[in-house]
């Protein structure tokens, strides 16, 4: 007989509350543990910024180091050998207590951010000198990934198609209001955004975005200041600010609120093929499952209600992930195996 009441993550890559790779070159003298202590620092600023609104951020700014390493589960370390000026290398990967961050994030109000389509399919379009540039001569559609420091999301530019050069130039007079999914309809289901750049040679420049992020339109204008940059540096800078504001707005749309947990009921067969342990190791890789509770239990089947946070498309879609089925019949669900 398996019971079991609560979900864990030990050695789970998948986990967002993982943060890998972070890369710690050793410095004379320096102790193993100074050096864990520093990897520790910098995994916790990364998990902040992979899954945290910057409002959110002066929240944890109080935090002592003691404080963020009680929330560290475990680490991992490997030592690399470096050419350079014979240095050593030391990767290490963080893994943060998810039961932890959620007592510290429900104490200080704060919602996290759970995404799991980090692929955003953008498209540039360059408006300067009364001339509309989607794909040649447009710098921003050239450049948009070089050199980005991002690491959460994917931005993705899709290939050059006549088609959508006529979708737009047949809305030439009104291009704010073109329909993301009539342009690209072989994204359907994805992540979209299509971004004005408007250049007037102007002290300050109008950004305006329009996206479609978990199928909920949003609009938004930005305003970028020229300052003292050249051109080469204005459009770089306007690339990495559009970029951050396109990752906070997805995150906004994947929040998960930990004071507001939903539960589910469902009925999961035992037999050769169904069993708890195998179901229990597979629902421990899945963040948003809180806690499971056995409602009853015969030789025939199992009741159990799941204790979630989010929303149950994303449980339903994280569950089929990890090949458990989430089906309705009527008004009953059940959970099968495959």
């Amino acid at each position: 007989l398996i019971i079991f009441f609560k979900t864990g993550n030990v050695l789970s890559k998948d986990s967002i509350f993982n943060v890998n790779n972070i890369e710690i070159i050793k410095k004379s003298n320096a102790s193993n543990q100074e050096m864990a202590n520093q990897a520790i620092k910098m995994g916790f600023e990364l998990l902040k910024k992979k899954i945290l609104l910057h409002t959110d951020f002066k929240k944890l700014s109080e935090l002592s180091f003691l404080e963020i390493k009680e929330l560290v589960s475990y680490y991992q370390v490997q030592n690399l050998s470096k050419k350079l000026k014979n240095q050593e290398l030391f990767i290490y990967n963080i893994s943060f207590d998810k039961d932890k961050l959620h007592n510290l994030f429900y104490i200080n109000n704060i919602a996290y951010a759970e995404i799991t389509n980090k692929e955003i399919f953008l498209l540039p379009i360059f408006l300067k000198n009364n001339e509309i540039n989607v794909y040649n001569n447009n710098y921003f559609y050239e450049k948009w990934n070089l050199n980005s420091e991002n690491k959460l999301v994917e931005f993705i530019l899709p290939l050059e198609n006549i088609e959508t050069i006529q979708k737009i130039n047949s809305q030439k007079n009104d291009l704010f209001n073109l329909d993301l999914k009539n342009l690209y309809p072989e994204y359907n289901g994805k992540n979209l955004a299509l971004i004005f750049i408007e250049d007037n040679n102007s002290k300050s420049e109008k950004i305006f975005l329009k996206t479609n992020f978990l199928e909920k339109n949003i609009d938004k204008s930005l305003s970028i200041k020229r300052s003292s940059l050249n051109q080469e540096q204005f459009y770089a800078k306007i690339i990495k600010v559009v970029n951050e504001e396109l990752i906070s707005l997805l995150k906004l749309q994947n929040l998960i609120d930990i004071k507001t947990p939903s539960f589910l009921n469902t009925k999961f067969k035992v037999n050769s093929k169904n069993n708890l342990v195998d179901l229990k190791e597979r629902i421990k890789k899945i963040d948003l499952i809180d806690q499971i509770y056995v409602q009853k239990f015969n030789k025939d089947f199992v009741i159990l209600k799941i204790k979630y946070l989010g929303k149950l498309e994303k449980i339903i879609k994280q569950l089929e992930n990890q090949k458990i089925f989430l089906k309705l019949n009527g008004d009953e669900w059940s959970i099968k195996l495959v």
